[in-house]
């Protein structure tokens, strides 16, 4: 297990990146640098900044992200927004099936169903997303987003996602400087 630090929040990220290691879940990443990829992907989610989320644990098969509680985020109750829980539960769902998937690939979102249990209020939100099944086209993930208050945790959303893993396809979007450069050095590159 080693340490990092998330930019977004400053908060210490807990990543075990040994190759080939188990993770607590049980699964092998078949992609024994899932750690970094997973962290570059999520350190460039502008959504994730823009609602202060920070990613705080990360294993093969499994990611917590977690929310600081901030009054502009809040319906009309005062609540967080089922919207942000819902945000933060899909990331930590992607999260956790990206870590599964091989080099090469990346991860979209298919669909999924949230529940709403009880009220995102507290201190801070935590979603803790794992891989049910891992597959080669589709991976079947679960979230628990907790509210805590004064240190105790309350369940307040479950949700259940499926992720698409699109094999030969970068996770950074055309035009990126790291895709412009791959895509002179490839043209660069004599044909046989």
């Amino acid at each position: 297990m080693s340490a990092s630090t998330c930019p977004a929040s400053g908060l210490a990220l807990s990543v075990d990146n040994a190759a080939g290691a188990i993770a607590s879940s049980g699964l092998v990443s078949p992609d024994p640098d899932y750690a970094v990829k997973v962290r570059d992907s999520f350190d460039r989610q502008a959504a994730m900044i823009l609602i202060g989320a920070s990613m705080t644990r990360l294993e093969a098969g499994f990611c917590e992200v977690q929310l600081p509680y901030r009054a502009d985020l809040t319906q009309q109750h005062g609540f967080i927004h089922g919207g942000i829980v819902g945000m933060i539960a899909d990331s930590a769902c992607g999260y956790a099936g990206y870590s599964m998937m091989p080099a090469g690939a990346s991860v979209l979102t298919v669909e999924y169903k949230i529940n709403m249990l009880s009220p995102g209020k507290g201190e801070r939100l935590v979603a803790r997303g794992r891989v049910l099944k891992p597959g080669k086209s589709l991976v079947v993930t679960q979230c628990e987003v907790f509210a805590v208050q004064n240190g105790a945790e309350k369940l307040a959303a479950v949700m259940q996602q499926t992720l698409m893993v699109m094999h030969g396809r970068k996770d950074y979007p055309t035009g990126h400087a790291q895709a412009r450069d791959e895509g002179a050095a490839q043209a660069a590159t004599p044909r046989k």
